[in-house]
C-alpha cells in the first residue's frame, strides 16, 4: 500500500470519526431530554467511538507488523541470494585462478 493511500484512508477514518462526534453531540444537545439523561447517553457515544478507535488502531498496529515482517522477509531472502551468488562467484574466479 502506499504511503498517499495510507495517509488518505486515515484522513477518511479520522474524518468519519469528527463527524459521527459532532453530529452525536449536536444530536443529543438539541434533544429534549434533561441534562442528566444527555450527559449518560455523550458518554455512552464517547466510550462507544472511544472503542471503535481502539479497535481501528488495532487493526492498523497489525496491518503495519504485517508489513514490516514481510519486508524483512524479503530482505533476508535478498540477502540469502546475494551471498550465494557471491559464493558461486568465487568459486567461479578460484576454478579459473586454478586452471591458468
Amino acid at each position: 500500500m502506499s504511503e498517499n493511500n495510507s495517509n488518505s484512508g486515515f484522513a477518511f477514518i479520522a474524518g468519519l470519526l469528527v463527524g459521527a462526534a459532532v453530529g452525536a453531540i449536536g444530536g443529543l444537545l438539541f434533544a429534549p431530554e434533561s441534562g442528566e439523561e444527555t450527559r449518560k447517553k455523550l458518554a455512552e457515544k464517547s466510550k462507544d467511538m472511544a472503542d471503535e478507535l481502539y479497535d481501528r488502531f488495532d487493526d492498523l498496529k497489525e496491518s503495519v507488523t504485517n508489513v514490516l515482517e514481510d519486508v524483512k522477509k524479503g530482505t533476508t531472502d535478498v540477502l540469502e541470494d546475494v551471498k550465494k551468488g557471491t559464493a558461486e562467484a568465487i568459486q567461479d574466479v578460484k576454478k579459473s585462478a586454478a586452471k591458468k
